[in-house]
Parts: structure tokens; C-alpha cells; sequence
């Protein structure tokens, strides 16, 4: 697990979790093996202690409160976009990681006349900067659960100004 993102912690370390002999393989390439390749990863003490603090607050944080959150971000998007015609917004949740709800936006290219790559790389050149998730195609992904406060009214906004402008 990512030190950053979800659990809140130290960017430059993580969580090893898993079955027992895996983590022994794994910890034979960390300090003080000083020949092996993990040790150039090795983590200090101030960020061990950053991770133990994270997971803590991670362990008492409201995570049905958080989903909530998160769907109500969602909703202020797919609202935003809600009567551009060919438009679509579900929500979904990745199989891989980051297992929180994402919004997918698809529309008729042909009719919008942008593709869903044009629409991401003018998220991405725009002011504010906007990320989508990489890697969607035919598709436009959208991961709300990093947001600050009125960065998904920012996103809806920005999403709808440029399918609307397309044409």
C-alpha cells in the first residue's frame, strides 16, 4: 500500500502486507543488506513513524462517512454534464487498485465532436490543471476521492465548458 494517497502518510513509503514467507523474500533486499537492490529504498525513522501515525488515523477515520463523500462529489459532476446530449456518467469502482468510487464519462464522440483523449489532454492543459485517471479509453475517468473541498464543482465546471465548447 502507497504511504500517500488513501491512508494519508508519508508520500516516500508504503505498507508490505501479505503472506508470510513473500515478506521474508522481500525484506533479504532491505537495510542493512547493503548489496541488494532494496537498499537504496530504505525508509528513515521519520517515516516510519509518519506510516504508524497514518495508520492509526486510518484505523479511526469514518470510512462509510468517506464513501458518502465521495459519491456526493460524483453527483455534483455528473450533474454538471447531465444535459449535454450523448452524455453518460456511472459510477464504478476499479478492480485493481484504488478500490473507491470513480465516475466514468462516455458521449457520442462523432456528435460531440471531441474524442475522450482530446477531452483529457484539455483537462490537463487547462487552468486549473485536472488529472483524469490514465489510461481510459473511450472514456473519460474521473478519481474523486483525492479531491479538496469544491474541486469536484471545479471539475464539473471544467468538464462541461469543454464538451460544450467542442463544436
Amino acid at each position: 500500500f502507497s504511504g500517500g494517497k488513501g491512508l494519508c502518510g508519508p508520500q516516500s513509503a508504503g505498507l508490505l502486507l501479505g503472506q508470510r514467507d513473500l515478506i521474508a523474500a522481500a525484506r533479504i533486499n532491505g537495510p542493512p543488506n547493503s548489496d541488494t537492490i532494496g537498499r537504496g529504498m530504505k525508509v528513515n525513522k521519520e517515516e516510519m513513524l509518519g506510516m504508524l501515525a497514518a495508520v492509526e488515523l486510518y484505523l479511526k477515520r469514518d470510512h462509510a462517512a468517506d464513501d458518502r463523500e465521495w459519491r456526493r462529489r460524483i453527483g455534483v459532476i455528473s450533474r454538471a454534464i447531465s444535459t449535454i446530449p450523448t452524455v453518460t456518467a456511472e459510477t464504478y469502482v476499479p478492480e485493481i487498485a484504488n478500490h473507491v468510487p470513480h465516475l466514468r464519462i462516455r458521449w457520442d464522440e462523432k456528435q460531440l465532436r471531441i474524442t475522450h483523449a482530446e477531452a483529457q489532454r484539455k483537462l490537463r492543459e487547462g487552468e486549473p490543471s485536472i488529472e483524469p485517471v490514465p489510461g481510459g479509453r473511450g472514456e473519460l475517468a474521473i478519481g474523486v476521492w483525492m479531491m479538496q473541498p469544491g474541486d469536484d464543482k471545479i471539475v464539473g465546471r471544467r468538464i462541461r465548458e469543454i464538451l460544450l465548447s467542442a463544436g
